[in-house]
């Protein structure tokens, strides 16, 4: 069973997509899944309105606002591999939920606009990528737009982010005018064809080069000179190092016409990393061919508004999971019964017997379950708590309708279950108005539309004027129960002490008022 368990864990590649806002995530995550043949038609996104048939974009705020809020997780097969591919959020509001999928993958695709190059959540999530040793494969997206000039992106990679950039493929034409590509491999040139509505896979043309340079002309023999210019630079991709994560392959195209698609998904499974084992809370490495093991990375809820369940996805890190099996919660020390699992696939859920490292899988209806928790059979195994960040957002929720109180506070506790924010009680406002506090001001919107929406509770949000919070205990809390434009708080989820303070010199001031108080700073980032 053992070199059965490592065989599979061999052909999974696991995989998160990440980039700043509208650099095409969804759109790249559907294309991938049409390349794999296990969608039909593409979902493509022509504004906000056109967006129902993301199959990766399930909640209705998603397919309104025309943006992703959660990750959702796609898994196929291609060629003799399993993809488990995972869709991020890239508005920086949601970010926690990102760096929550990245401790759960093994490899990222990132997104750059071919007209906007790096922009500042690109720069974050590359700095998390690298912190934690994260290989990287960098797609040029919207080449079929005007953009930037390909040697000077690669020249921005180089110089802000630290990161040799090694081109697997080559555009033939500026952005705007992109013929094709000359896929540095084998030396050919593959030409696309767009076909109608761009809701189906390309048309691929290989173009011998004394026809690529009757065709194009002035374009295939700039192309060919910067290909000899890379050669020459040793801009070539070495698969050591781009798994230490010192260089990141790039490919060129555009997802939304699925341009250069195929060979993105090609890449992934030829040179993204199978799964590895993984280091537990004592830095021992748990064997792929040890007994099950997996640790949750995400709580979802009401994914399907008929069934009003919970969703606990859970990385396979080690052994063979089958549908069923009683595995023990490390947390509590007490079994739990896997009897309902399922595979994902955006929304969609099938039964899943079972299941390899490398794997997501979702249990449907573990409400004992929390983020950052894990799950293992015979020896014990813990794996690193998730990190929750800093909160920089505060605001009063209030239930409008008094008859449903009942209902607003299962949905509150719902939400704090699922990390979208972090739920805080005020002595000074009492439970029925719990205060939220969040990274981004956005998840505001998300959690009063889902009360609304999901728990059919009418709640009227209110900011308060604190930017950052500190931690603190309960000897310090009658020093600072007082102290004007400061308000303490009780974390629900673990009881802790928080201080909420408008800026940071108000910090400095009754640290200095009140020496003896504890202040501690929260973490602040992913690279924290």
């Amino acid at each position: 069973m053992s070199s059965n368990t490592v065989a599979e864990a061999r052909r999974r590649r696991t995989f998160a997509v990440i980039s700043h806002p509208d650099a095409g995530k969804s759109t790249i995550t559907e294309a991938l899944a049409l390349h794999a043949q296990v969608i039909g038609e593409a979902g493509a996104v022509h504004g906000k309105g056109g967006r129902k048939g993301v199959v990766s974009d399930w909640m209705a705020m998603e397919q309104q606002r025309g943006i992703s809020i959660t990750s959702a997780v796609l898994q196929f097969a291609y060629r003799d591999c399993v993809v488990n591919l995972l869709d991020t959020p890239g508005h920086a509001d949601f970010s926690e939920d990102t760096y929550r999928v990245l401790t759960a993958v093994d490899c990222a695709v990132m997104l750059l606009d071919a007209a906007k190059g790096l922009e500042p959540q690109t720069l974050k999530l590359f700095e998390v990528c690298r912190h934690r040793r994260i290989p990287v494969i960098t797609f040029i997206n919207k080449w079929d737009r005007p953009g930037m000039d390909p040697l000077e992106l690669l020249d921005e990679i180089e110089s802000r982010i630290d990161i040799k950039p090694t081109p697997l493929t080559w555009p033939v034409g500026v952005a705007g005018e992109f013929h094709g590509v000359i896929d540095r491999r084998d030396a050919t040139m593959v030409h696309f064809e767009r076909t109608p509505g761009g809701t189906r896979q390309a048309i691929e043309e290989v173009v011998s080069d004394d026809e690529a340079a009757k065709r194009y002309g002035a374009d295939y023999s700039r192309a060919r000179e910067e290909v000899e210019l890379l050669d020459a630079s040793e801009a070539t991709h070495d698969q050591k190092l781009f798994l230490d994560a010192v260089t990141t392959p790039v490919l060129f195209g555009a997802a939304v016409a699925n341009f250069g698609v195929r060979q993105l998904l090609d890449v992934l499974i030829d040179h993204a990393p199978a799964p590895e084992p993984r280091v537990d809370t004592g830095d021992h490495p748990r064997e792929l061919d040890s007994a099950f093991s997996g640790f949750v990375f995400k709580i979802q809820a009401n994914m399907n508004p008929a069934h009003r369940d919970q969703v606990a996805f859970l990385r396979v890190c080690s052994g063979r999971f089958e549908r069923g099996m009683v595995v023990t919660h490390a947390e509590s020390g007490r079994p739990f019964t896997t009897k309902y699992a399922q595979s994902m696939f955006g929304a969609a859920r099938d039964t899943i017997d079972e299941a390899f490292p490398g794997d997501v899988i979702g249990l449907v209806n573990a409400t004992n379950l929390g983020i950052g928790d894990s799950l293992f059979v015979d020896n014990k195994v813990v794996y690193p708590p998730l990190p929750s960040y800093a909160p920089e957002h505060f605001a009063q929720v209030r239930c409008d309708d008094t008859s449903k109180a009942k209902r607003f506070r299962r949905g509150i506790a719902q939400l704090d279950a699922e990390g979208v924010v972090q739920v805080l009680i005020s002595e000074q406002r009492g439970d029925g108005a719990p205060v939220l506090a969040a990274v981004g001001p956005m998840q505001f919107e998300v959690a009063a539309a889902r009360l609304r929406g999901e728990f059919n509770v009418p709640v009227t949000i209110d900011n308060l004027p604190y930017s950052l919070a500190r931690r603190t205990d309960a000897d310090s809390v009658p020093m600072l129960r007082g102290a004007p434009g400061v308000e303490v708080f009780t974390r629900q989820r673990d009881g802790a002490l928080l201080v909420g303070f408008p800026n940071r010199w108000r910090v400095q001031t009754v640290q200095n008022d009140q020496p003896h108080a504890t202040l501690e700073p929260l973490l602040a980032d992913a690279g924290s």
